[in-house]
């Protein structure tokens, strides 16, 4: 039976980016070391994350558009999942539903929309590529050359010792690739965390926004690795319960298969074990030769 969903709660990532104080000074920020733009005016920013809407009640962590032109939709995850092409498609939708009036999207004039940007920041403890792109058109079941539809969602690696130069060039994003690596030190009990906290701020990581916010982090981390841990042990229950479908179904046709030599050469179960015997340790070792 498959467990109930948790809602999903937000991560530091999401709070530094939508709901702290300093949230558009942040989001202007990375956005400029993303596409090497200088702007200045935090106005021009504005946040739509969406609302917990879709996929195990996850929101996307991060979205914003500046001004009209560019709409950007953006996570940070410590694990790839392969579907985030899928999602993105599926949030992009929904964005534009939201900021396009019904009216405006049967004119016959060419309705101009906000340029779609989709970023995924990675810092799994996983070695992966310090950047790398999904795209929708992997999940295809046919293949075409030029798909009718594609999304590309470039994931950057953000661990400090991947040294990619987008640390270099956003300060916020460099001190939350610094807390994250700090907090993993310890483990993840309060005061433990609470310590890793501490650390940051003598460390000039993140250190106002921890001064202000030092409990709230602490539970949002407590939050995270509680979640972490449960789809962890979700994914151990579907694997154990997918091998032992496995073994029940590899017993019922071995159960078959003697019944069927027993049947065709009338002797007993026991003779027809037996006879199976000698070319299935055969097979063992051919598969300890050659596999």
């Amino acid at each position: 039976m498959a467990k109930e969903n948790r809602e999903h709660k937000d991560s530091v990532f999401t709070d530094l980016f939508t709901y702290d104080e300093t949230a558009r000074k942040n989001v202007l920020e990375l956005y400029n070391a993303l596409f090497d733009t200088d702007y200045t005016d935090e106005e021009m920013i504005r946040l739509v994350s969406l609302e917990k809407v879709l996929f195990m009640n996850f929101k996307n962590d991060v979205a914003f558009m500046v001004g009209d032109r560019r709409i950007v939709l953006s996570e940070h995850q410590s694990t790839i999942n392969l579907n985030l092409p899928l999602r993105n498609l599926l949030y992009i939708a929904r964005e534009y539903e939201k900021i396009i009036p019904v009216k405006e999207r049967y004119k016959s004039n060419l309705l101009k929309i906000p340029t779609p940007e989709f970023i995924v920041f990675y810092n799994g403890i996983r070695d992966y590529p310090v950047e790398e792109k999904l795209r929708l058109s992997a999940a295809f079941a046919e293949k075409d050359e030029e798909p009718g539809l594609e999304l590309v969602v470039p994931v950057i690696n953000i661990n400090p010792s991947k040294q990619h130069k987008i640390l270099e060039k956003c300060q916020i994003l460099q001190e939350y690739s610094s807390f994250v690596e700090t907090t993993r030190k310890y483990k993840g009990d309060k005061k433990q965390l609470e310590k890793a906290v501490r650390e940051c701020i003598q460390k000039g990581i993140l250190a106002d926004y921890l001064s202000r916010k030092s409990s709230e982090v602490v539970n949002m981390l407590l939050e995270e690795y509680s979640y972490e841990t449960d789809i962890e042990v979700q994914r151990e229950e579907a694997a154990e319960a997918a091998a032992k479908k496995a073994r029940e179904a590899a017993e019922k046709k071995l159960i078959e298969y003697v019944e069927n030599i027993s049947e065709s050469f009338q002797i007993s179960a026991e003779e027809a074990c037996e006879k199976l015997k000698e070319p299935y340790e055969k097979y063992l070792e051919a598969k300890k030769k050659y596999i």
